[in-house]
């Protein structure tokens, strides 16, 4: 007698999860883990998290405790990001906060239509990668999404509409956003670390009781922004090109300085206009202005090209050029006084013929390494000058 019985639909292989040697996981080896163990030191939804994050199909993953700290870490940023938003929330009614898209809609600012339209591309990406069983391209994209753009960026630019402004539109637009994206992400998030999820949600919203049975997001066309996101995705070149210069020159963040903005497109104009609040705190900036020629800017103004315009920002207010020439000729000085020391040795027969070969030839390498900063150095100091 055959019994036909479909116990499962669907079956999914994982890969093999291996030590971080590579090897397999045996007693004779003792590479074991205890997964009791890792949950007490770093919880059960970090340990998830490790085993399926970069499970692909095929490729063997290797388990070390590093990559179960860096899950932990990210717990921690969405606990962190999730704390925010809720010491915020007390700004706003609950009548405000239950508004409905069509309600908000017209008090959303581009920024609020760019985070909106990323998180509809993530649900629809990831709904498609889970369907597929590519959970480990799904949680990636999760991870990446909720680290990068909602934490990093959207967080960071609404925070001056949250503390520098008093319109109450403003806050209401910003508010609903972040709580409703978060509540989404948590939602998408969910399969992969329920525990943390499930938390933060019964303490952000009451209209769902569990996020367990919960309505899964879906793609709303209404959603999709494109031109915003063209918009801010400009602005964010720029901000990593003035921090890039910042840093190379290494300026304190404390130090303020104007930002031109140059360009002969009318959109690109507007949308900086339009996000001049928040680009101006990333980007460091004591004011921005907005043109399209370089007229008034001086030519020692330190440039950042982005698709559609050029950035300038006056050299001298980036550097105090009398504490800058002061700081370089005393690190000349430093270098020419290496580079004698050097020079001695190396001339110095005795130690050339005892000093082991390793210990000459590491002398010769700092007195190139010398030579070359000095040469950077100088340079430097003639641009000052001149």
């Amino acid at each position: 007698m055959v019994f036909c019985l479909q116990t499962f639909r669907d079956i999914f292989i994982h890969a093999l999860v291996r030590d971080e040697k590579g090897r397999k996981m045996s007693k004779s080896l003792g590479n074991g883990i205890d997964p009791l163990e890792i949950i007490d030191k770093y919880g059960a939804d970090a340990l998830r998290l490790t085993l399926i994050t970069g499970n692909a199909p095929g490729n063997d993953m290797r388990f070390t405790n590093a990559r179960v700290e860096n899950s932990r870490n990210f717990a921690n940023k969405v606990w962190n990001a999730s704390r925010f938003i809720m010491m915020n929330m007390d700004k706003l009614s609950e009548e405000d906060l239950r508004l409905s898209f069509d309600e908000v809609a017209d008090k959303l600012e581009p920024v609020d239509k760019w985070m909106l339209s990323c998180f509809n591309t993530l649900v629809r990406d990831v709904t498609d990668n889970m369907d597929s069983f590519e959970l480990g391209i799904a949680v990636q994209k999760v991870y990446d999404f909720i680290w990068d753009q909602f934490c990093d960026w959207y967080i960071e630019m609404v925070k001056p509409r949250l503390y520098a402004t008093d319109s109450r539109d403003s806050h209401v637009a910003a508010l609903w956003t972040l709580r409703n994206v978060l509540i989404g992400t948590l939602k998408l998030l969910h399969p992969y670390m329920p525990f943390i999820t499930e938390e933060i949600f019964c303490n952000l919203q009451s209209e769902e009781k569990s996020i367990m049975i919960s309505d899964w997001p879906v793609y709303r066309d209404e959603y999709a922004f494109t031109r915003e996101e063209e918009a801010i995705e400009t602005i964010k070149e720029a901000v990593k090109g003035i921090r890039a210069v910042r840093t190379r020159m290494n300026v304190a963040t404390s130090r303020k300085a104007r930002v031109y903005v140059v360009s002969e497109d009318d959109g690109v104009l507007d949308a900086f206009r339009e996000g001049k609040v928040f680009f101006a705190t990333l980007a460091y900036a004591s004011d921005v202005q907005l043109q399209s020629d370089k007229n008034g800017i001086a030519d020692d103004a330190v440039s950042v090209v982005i698709p559609g315009a050029t950035l300038y920002v006056p050299f001298d207010e980036l550097v105090d050029v009398a504490a800058e020439i002061e700081r370089l000729s005393g690190e000349e000085n430093r270098l020419q006084g290496e580079i004698k020391r050097c020079e001695g040795m190396l001339s110095n027969e005795k130690f050339i013929s005892k000093a082991p070969e390793a210990k000459v030839n590491e002398e010769k390498e700092k007195l190139a390494r010398y030579a070359g900063m000095l040469a950077q150095v100088r340079e430097r100091l003639a641009q000052l000058k001149g």
